[in-house]
């Protein structure tokens, strides 16, 4: 994985696949603010709240850096691949690609209670010019398939969802975890926020696969939210952020 400058967003981005970059972090001089929408929009629509928010503060589309959207169920591996093209396209249209890269961080989930009709917006990020005391950043969402190829054969003990298993599954996530944290030069201790996307129970390997890796982030606990990865066959995710700015936005 590559860190790439974004000037024109005022962050770097850890190279991922064309549907995502693995990560962002502020460049020196910015910072990153996070907002979660009290009530989630059409994923379409949100990008028209993320534009009125940017004129707002007087940041350009470039600035958008991290967002986070909920799918009504998982998705076939194909039918995921024909989201992302949708996706890709309105990314272009807003011309944030960088050199051909896709620089937004991103976590794509699908929640089990207050499940959307379609694909919503639920948060975003973005930076401000700023001097934070420390790096702020976004890790985009990981899920339990080996090499982040999305090929049904890559899923880390496909079909299985013991305890073993599962352990196993979260191990693995939080490798890649620990490597883009690694890779965007920032470290777990500055980790504010650590979500986990599973409907599978996580008690019997919460503190050895993800509070003692965590180390002194643990301090913080874990999000875990009651859904599902957006990829049928997978079943546990996780994304990592560390901001010292969490905003709650109520679309008019």
């Amino acid at each position: 994985m590559d860190l790439i400058d974004n000037e024109r967003g005022g962050y770097r981005f850890l190279s991922g696949i064309p549907p995502y970059s693995s990560g962002v972090v502020a460049m020196p001089g910015h910072e990153i603010v996070h907002v979660t929408l009290r009530r989630p929009v059409p994923y379409r629509e949100g990008f028209r709240i993320i534009e009125s928010r940017l004129a707002q503060v007087g940041r350009s589309r470039q600035a958008l850096c991290a967002i986070a959207l909920r799918c009504p169920k998982p998705m076939s591996f194909d039918g995921f691949a024909s989201f992302n093209r949708d996706y890709r396209a309105l990314l272009e249209e807003w011309e944030l690609l960088v050199d051909g890269e896709n620089p937004i961080a991103r976590t794509n989930v699908s929640p089990v209670h207050a499940t959307p009709e379609e694909p919503v917006l639920y948060s975003y990020a973005f930076t401000l010019p700023d001097d934070a005391p420390l790096p702020t950043f976004v890790v985009a969402g990981a899920g339990d398939v080996d090499r982040q190829s999305l090929e049904e054969e890559t899923i880390v003990r496909e079909g299985e969802t013991t305890p073993e298993a599962m352990t196993e599954k979260a191990q693995h996530v939080m490798n890649i975890m620990q490597q883009r944290v690694d890779g965007l030069c920032v470290l777990l201790s500055d980790i504010t926020h650590a979500n986990v996307y599973t409907v599978q129970e996580i008690r019997p390997y919460l503190s050895s696969a993800i509070l003692e890796p965590l180390a002194g982030a643990s301090i913080h606990g874990i999000h875990w939210h009651y859904a599902r990865p957006p990829i049928e066959g997978l079943a546990f995710e996780m994304d990592l952020r560390g901001v010292r700015r969490e905003e709650v936005e109520a679309p008019a």
